[in-house]
């Protein structure tokens, strides 16, 4: 079991050399994930601005730092148990599986001792390597009460999960609210050690709210990690049969309807976007692990 505690280096994403080199090393997590997937016969999809980067730019959005992927909550689990004997050695499957301490309720296809660490989350005491963030999509109840309900709650386990390993997030913020916030963050944290309520019982809660509805037969399928799972639902049609797009020098999958999946989470996903809003997670801390890169 890799500790993801060590080889870090302080970088700052305004270097573009160092931006191409994550965007390499991410792209070849993601060819490995989708060899694996289709080994497996696991559904997956590109997700998020990973999808825009696909649709708009045939690879990454060009200041983008990171891929994103999603699949349906069956496929995720089976990813989960089935993929990692499969991975090639420089890559693993990380999640609250392998690591009890895991801060987050998705798991990260990542490069063995690598770390990623984005500027929101500086103070996280575990180092989440660099790689492919993997979503699990579950049902969305067609009762709009129950979803809010359900939504609310799978929100605020998956935020004390994120407390729970980062006491001081970066919330943007300033002043006093700045100053506000950081105070009940760390109380939050706190009072969550005092109490001895570890990552994976928050995790449970939060697994237990967000497939409340998996087996009503319902045809929507949203993302429960976000605040909103309805920004990116889609029914399963929408996302399966998947087809197939470039991304850089790979393929991968992308939405069978992707303009109507897009356009709902976005709007106008065609046209770029201002050029104050061309941002990333400015990670705070970066290392490549045990990869290898072509280019040097």
């Amino acid at each position: 079991m890799t500790s993801h505690r060590r080889g870090t280096s302080v970088a700052e994403l305004g270097d573009p050399q160092l931006l191409a080199k994550i965007q390499r090393a991410a792209t070849d997590t993601l060819a490995e994930l989708d060899r694996v997937c289709h080994e497996l016969d696991i559904r997956y999809v590109v997700y998020g601005g990973s999808a825009i980067g696909a649709v708009r730019h045939q690879g990454f959005i060009p200041w983008d730092d990171d891929v994103d992927v999603c699949m349906p909550r069956e496929d995720y689990e089976r990813f989960l148990r089935e993929a990692p004997p499969l991975l090639a050695p420089e890559f693993e499957v990380v999640s609250q599986l392998t690591h009890p301490d895991y801060p987050r309720p998705f798991g990260v296809l990542g490069i063995v001792d690598s770390v990623f660490t984005p500027s929101v989350a500086r103070n996280r005491a575990f180092q989440v390597p660099l790689g492919i963030d993997l979503f699990p999509l579950d049902r969305i109840p067609k009762d709009r009460r129950a979803f809010k309900r359900q939504s609310a709650e799978s929100w605020v386990w998956g935020r004390l999960m994120f407390l729970h390993g980062t006491p001081t997030p970066d919330t943007g913020l300033t002043g006093p609210a700045k100053t506000l916030a950081k105070a009940v963050f760390h109380a939050t944290h706190q009072g969550l050690k005092v109490l001895h309520v570890s990552a994976s019982h928050l995790y449970r809660q939060w697994e237990k709210v967000a497939t409340r509805y998996n087996n009503t037969g319902s045809p929507v399928l949203g993302d429960y990690c976000t605040q909103d799972p309805l920004r990116w639902s889609a029914r399963e049609d929408e996302l399966f049969p998947s087809i197939r797009m470039p991304f850089g020098d790979i393929e991968v999958e992308v939405a069978r309807k992707f303009d109507a999946v897009l356009t709902r989470g976005y709007g106008d996903y065609m046209n770029l976007p201002p050029e104050d809003q061309r941002v990333n997670h400015a990670a705070v801390e970066v290392s490549f692990g045990v990869w290898q890169d072509p280019e040097q």
